[in-house]
């Protein structure tokens, strides 16, 4: 196969899909090309990282181990202990 130039939809640059990467699009099972050049597709995929979890609401709770105050994903009950990052780092 041979090199193809592509246009991102995103920037409008014009970037290489190589005959590497349609290869290694054709092992993965990829049936469509790419539609973004490498940067757009790296921004997309840290805006993407940078936004995961940010929504999430946060509940307030004292680590059964240290006592210190912390903030957890869930909603706390009383009948299990809840630990800050470092004390349920070093129990796993």
């Amino acid at each position: 196969m041979a090199d193809k130039n592509i246009t991102c939809k995103d920037c409008g640059a014009s970037f290489v899909f190589t005959d590497e990467e349609q290869d290694f699009f054709r092992q993965k099972g990829y049936e469509n090309e790419p539609q973004r050049c490498p940067d757009c597709r790296a921004a997309r995929k840290q805006a993407r990282n940078s936004t995961r979890g940010s929504d999430r609401e946060m509940f307030p709770a004292v680590c059964a181990a240290c006592g210190k105050d912390t903030m957890v994903p869930f909603k706390p009950s009383t009948d299990k202990p809840v630990y800050c990052s470092d004390c349920f780092r070093a129990r796993r």
